[in-house]
């Protein structure tokens, strides 16, 4: 049977790697990398749009233009107290899912979608450094 080299330093990064240095340091990437998702689903209800008697819906299938603010003022990114791996993003407007997914009487209009695809590199590449950073035992 072959010799197993390098175990007490994969054992070493492993500890390194579930620490709780090194899990707040991770869920503090996970928590900006939810608020550039948050932000860039702001932007694209915010962007262009036009409030009150001038203001007009959005084609079905783009984002919702900004009217009263309330969908994109309730967006938020939240970190779960019970995990601090898990952070979420989420609107709490009343019609966020309705917006979002559509329903029989209105045709979808995403919004978080699209901003999770636009930032996915940038939030991956966040992510993997702060997880690289704990697995060499770096802050």
């Amino acid at each position: 049977m072959p010799k197993i080299t390098g175990g007490k330093s994969h054992a070493a990064r492993l500890k390194r790697l579930t620490s709780p240095a090194a899990m707040e340091s991770v869920g503090r990437a996970l928590y900006a990398a939810g608020e550039r998702i948050q932000v860039a689903a702001q932007i694209s209800i915010t962007e262009g749009a036009v409030s009150g008697k001038a203001h007009l819906p959005s084609a079905p299938g783009s984002p919702p233009n900004n009217d009263t603010g309330v969908l994109a003022n309730n967006i938020e990114t939240a970190r779960d107290p019970d995990n601090p791996l898990r952070v979420t993003v989420s609107s709490n407007a009343p019609y966020a899912s309705s917006q979002e997914f559509g329903n029989s009487k209105l045709p979808e209009r995403p919004y978080m979608r699209p901003a999770v695809a636009r930032e996915r590199k940038a939030v991956t590449q966040l992510v993997g450094q702060a997880v690289s950073a704990a697995i060499k035992g770096e802050r």
